[in-house]
């Protein structure tokens, strides 16, 4: 159960001794690299062995994997790498396509590539040392990398080309909403391939087409068939005929297990209704690096957890120098996650495809910088598939001001999924319906009058009324005790917190699935 940090540990278990030399294997019948003399100028970089215990779903060992990882950041820009980006899936992309396919009711399977970096091809004179254990007893020669290895600068990009140029041969094409979301629509049969590096999700609604696609990228790459769609990315996926239930049960487990609060005492709710926090109000942490870690799994965390997104937001600003305060609320969310383990996001089977926004603003609510803070939810059908609450870049002169530019943020991310739905093959002939509690900022969207209240937040008047105009955006008001958005905007009691809670589609399982 043990996982080896460096390679003297590993050679003196037999598991990780047949897992290197199965890492080797793999290299070398792809013909990764050749054995050659080091030219003159020339400097080998180094690797390490990266080791790995990969499990069921019921907790057993599924398998002990090894991976031999360069040292990239010893690669020099413009000598031996250049371009280095490559795409991933947006997880708002993710939420949208799993809530149309369970409301379509298309099939999802999901596909691992196995050592997917391997299958990049090098444009670089690359060259690395002869892993120890591997080479023969005096050898002076170095391996030159033909193929990408794990851990280079470049080869996420490399694997990312290859695999895009296999789609398009036979037929996909490459979203400009997402380039990381292939489609193909032939007729009435829909297919969609959906990456993020080597974890694929294959949806459409003729499996017979899927099954077809499943044997073309097993023949080109190194693929595992992992069936249907149970596991992504840290995320547990169930369905139903109700619909698809998504969580991170196992990773909130696994947060409190390595921060050593399993046995804490649970709590009802994840901030306290009064919280405060400034950057100067108590000692300083003797070790801060915690303290990141800690909120930067929280922040994965909201991907289904829209109800911490508030209080993740608020411990991300001070991420620079993190005070005891800071680490107690933390803590206060880790006693909230420990209370609800089995939480997570509902995506409903039945209902309409209708794009459904709320938007709402905190006027000055940073008493640091006196910013105000945007947040908006968006709805496909009874779906909660979208999110955000983020501190805006300039102070707002009035709450209406403030208003207004959260609105205009949230006209952009429907704008957004409009043509994501259109990707998907989803029609939207019918205005997006956009609810804000400011009358005010509704007013000044309808009406096209611009004077000295309005003349500063011009812009974004002309973005909303655009939309409005082209029939894409309608506004209506919902009153403050119906705003959904206020989840993601202030601490909330206990009576209003669970209220949202039930109306945001978020529900609670038992077990693990």
């Amino acid at each position: 159960m043990h996982e080896p940090s460096n390679y003297s540990q590993a050679i003196k278990d037999e598991n990780w001794r047949q897992a290197m030399e199965t890492e080797i294997k793999a290299l070398e019948d792809n013909q990764t690299w050749i054995l050659t003399e080091l030219p003159e100028g020339k400097v080998p970089i180094g690797y390490k062995w990266v080791y790995k215990i990969k499990y069921k779903t019921d907790g057993t060992i599924k398998r002990y994997k090894a991976c031999l990882v360069a040292k990239g950041f010893t690669q020099q820009e413009g000598l031996d790498y250049h371009e280095t980006f490559a795409p991933v899936a947006k997880l708002v992309t993710l939420r949208c396509s799993l809530a149309v396919a369970a409301n379509q009711n298309w099939s999802l399977h999901q596909l691992d590539v196995q050592n997917a970096f391997l299958h990049g091809d090098l444009h670089e004179e690359v060259y690395i040392f002869i892993p120890p254990g591997f080479s023969r007893q005096g050898e002076n020669r170095v391996c030159k990398l033909q193929k990408s290895l794990y851990g280079l600068k470049q080869a996420s990009r490399n694997w990312f080309a290859k695999l895009s140029s296999a789609l398009l041969e036979v037929g996909f094409l490459s979203s400009l909403v997402d380039p990381s979301l292939f489609t193909r629509i032939n007729g009435a049969i829909k297919m969609f391939v959906l990456v993020y590096v080597d974890d694929i999700i294959v949806t459409g609604n003729d499996v017979a087409t899927i099954s077809s696609l499943k044997s073309f990228l097993h023949s080109r790459f190194h693929m595992k068939d992992l069936g249907i769609l149970k596991y992504f990315l840290g995320i547990e996926v169930a369905r139903s005929s109700k619909g698809i239930f998504l969580n991170q049960r196992k990773y909130i487990l696994d947060i409190l297990r390595d921060s050593g609060y399993m046995g804490c005492k649970p709590c009802a709710f994840p901030t306290d209704q009064n919280i405060k926090l400034d950057t100067s109000s108590g000692e300083l942490l003797s070790d801060p690096s915690l303290y990141r870690r800690l909120v930067g799994r929280l922040l994965y965390l909201t991907i289904t957890r829209p109800y911490i997104t508030y209080a993740v937001n608020l411990l991300s600003q001070f991420m620079h120098e993190p005070r005891q305060p800071h680490l107690d609320v933390a803590i206060q969310v880790l006693r909230y996650l420990k209370s609800t383990p089995g939480h997570g996001l509902l995506l409903p089977a039945s209902g309409t495809l209708q794009l459904t926004a709320y938007c709402d603003s905190d006027w000055a609510s940073c008493p640091i910088t006196r910013r105000s803070t945007t947040h908006y939810c968006v709805f496909l059908g009874g779906s909660l598939i979208s999110w955000r609450t983020k501190k805006q870049h300039v102070v707002s002169r009035s709450s209406t001001e403030a208003e207004y530019r959260a609105m205009a943020s949230v006209t952009c991310e429907l704008t957004w999924l409009r043509s994501l739905l259109h990707v998907l093959g989803i029609s939207h002939p019918q205005p997006s319906l956009l609810f804000c509690d400011n009358q005010a900022t509704l007013h000044i969207a309808a009406n096209p009058v611009f004077h000295e209240r309005t003349k500063h937040i011009e812009i974004d008047c002309h973005l909303v009324r655009e939309k409005l105009q082209a029939g894409l955006l309608s506004t209506g008001y919902v009153s403050s005790l119906q705003q959904l958005a206020d989840f993601f905007t202030k601490p909330l009691g206990t009576n209003r917190f669970h209220f949202l809670q039930g109306k945001l589609g978020l529900y609670s399982i038992q077990a693990p699935t």
